[in-house]
């Protein structure tokens, strides 16, 4: 029988080390992965850590890292702040795939206006966006006490079908062949998020999440309300006390995590993306589920965890086009990490014990 026992006093060297043993975890199951599938798992393994950094062609694949964190990172800092408060918000992707839609909405409204307003009240139209749809398990948690996690995972699939429902709808191209898309943004000056600087992958959105990290971090170690956050999280019962308001954590914490997907979203469609389409949802709002917890929950070591799974999606393209290897290997890869992270931590915290006997 195997049972787990809590240790008296977790290492602290232990603790920290977490990141990178799951990661070191991660190249040593992903590489048998490869191996499987009849790859070279070293070369598998350099093309997807070495080469988007340091390979030949890392000039154009360093751009891209950036274009790929910048949400991650944004999404992953709103999911902090519940996480961090036991408020559990796993329909990040929902949220992001909403504040998309609502915030090409209100730019479509004006097409073909180049005025220079049009861009902001698009971002603000998609920061609301994903807001309200976070605060629908807020409000429901608060009002019946639903489970935050089923809610806002449901609310997932119908962002997605809304989405869907949109571009073959109200919002489709009409000069677009029936295609289930949306106008280009790209090619409409006023509603664009280009590159600043041609080739870097840096547009406003990689800009604002930089914004974003120094000022997550001065709220959570600086501000009453970061200390209200931990507290709520360490102690429910100490932070009721304390002159916390529950309900109140679990309306800020779900509405701003929300708020921050939504704004990624609207920066994902009017940059990279360019457009909306039924293949818009990339997967970012789950994926900053693992740079939260990779990054330890703390404002910079989220920047580091999104810049590297950013450097695994870059480097998944480059094995996908040079070893055929299938897009689905490349997310068990990813999902074997959040494995290992939570597996790592769990010895960390726990020590096993065999006993005889039922």
């Amino acid at each position: 029988m195997i049972r787990l026992e809590p240790r008296t006093e977790p290492s602290r060297a232990m603790i920290a080390l977490t990141p990178i043993l799951a990661v070191l975890a991660t190249m040593i199951a992903g590489g048998i992965l490869f191996s499987v599938l009849g790859k070279n798992p070293f070369e598998a393994i350099r093309m997807i850590f070495w080469d988007p950094v340091l390979g030949e062609h890392a000039f154009y694949y360093r751009g891209q890292i950036l274009v790929k964190a910048a949400p991650l990172i944004m999404i992953a800092l709103g999911l902090s702040f519940g996480f961090r408060a036991g408020i559990w918000n796993i329909g990040a992707e929902g949220q992001f795939i909403m504040g998309a839609v609502i915030g090409a909405a209100a730019g479509l409204a004006l097409y073909p206006s180049q005025s220079i307003f049009v861009y902001p009240i698009m971002l603000i139209a998609g920061t609301l966006g994903g807001m309200l749809w976070a605060l629908i398990p807020a409000y429901l948690k608060i009002k019946f006490n639903a489970n935050e996690i089923l809610v806002s995972l449901m609310l997932v699939y119908v962002a997605f079908n809304f989405l869907a429902g949109m571009v073959t709808g109200p919002l489709r191209d009409p000069d677009g062949f029936n295609f289930p898309e949306s106008r280009s943004f790209q090619q409409w000056d006023a509603a664009s998020n280009p590159e600043l600087i041609a080739g870097s992958g840096i547009h406003w959105g990689v800009l604002m999440t930089l914004g974003l990290v120094i000022v997550a971090y001065i709220v959570l170690t600086r501000h009453i309300f970061g200390f209200h956050i931990r507290l709520a999280g360490q102690s429910p019962r100490a932070a009721k006390f304390g002159g916390v308001n529950p309900n109140k954590m679990i309306a800020i914490c779900l509405g701003l995590s929300g708020a921050l997907a939504g704004m990624a979203g609207l920066y994902e469609v009017t940059g990279p993306a360019g457009k909306l389409t039924t293949t818009f949802p990339l997967g970012y709002g789950f994926t900053a589920i693992i740079v939260a917890f990779l990054g330890r929950l703390h404002p910079i070591g989220i920047l580091l965890a999104g810049l590297l799974l950013a450097v695994t999606y870059v480097g998944g393209d480059v094995i996908q086009a040079n070893l055929s290897l299938p897009k689905a290997s490349i997310q068990v890869f990813q999902g074997m990490l959040l494995f290992f992270l939570l597996a790592v931590d769990v010895l960390v915290h726990f020590r096993l014990r065999f006993k005889r006997g039922i």
